[in-house]
């Protein structure tokens, strides 16, 4: 005996087009780069990797608490050459590299502050990617 289904094709959801700000590239790009292992989060382990030159890009937050925590960053990039991204709020940035619990709705629970990150993989290169590399271009200039 054959039994004759009919499948319904998926609908196919489509992402409407965000626009492509500062704050979407790095959160899009530090998504990308936690995925290939490339996000250090944390003083003492950025520190370390801008001091041996091994960052690619680093992100502080504004309202660190410690400015002497923020000179040190703001020093290390500079003398190693290595560019420095500044986002207003450490809540956010803890949000953005994972360091929350997330419950049933999707949204952030228990949100970690975050004031400094080092990126030394960014993984594929995206859209996201090209916007961030263009945006530090016009800041070194």
């Amino acid at each position: 005996m054959e039994i004759e289904a009919e499948t319904a094709p998926a609908p196919v959801v489509e992402e409407a087009p965000r626009e492509m700000t500062l704050k979407t590239a790095i959160q899009d790009v530090l998504r990308k780069a936690i995925v290939h292992d490339g996000v250090v989060r944390g003083l003492r382990e950025v520190v370390r990797l801008l001091d041996r030159r091994q960052a690619l890009l680093c992100i502080l937050a504004k309202n660190c608490d410690e400015p002497a925590y923020r000179k040190l960053v703001e020093a290390l990039c500079d003398l190693r050459e290595i560019p420095l991204l500044k986002v207003e709020d450490n809540h956010e940035l803890g949000q953005w590299v994972g360091l929350c619990k997330v419950d049933r709705e999707g949204n952030a629970r228990k949100v970690v502050r975050c004031s400094c990150v080092a990126i030394k993989d960014f993984g594929e290169g995206s859209e996201a990617y090209s916007f961030l590399e263009a945006h530090i271009r016009r800041e070194e200039q």
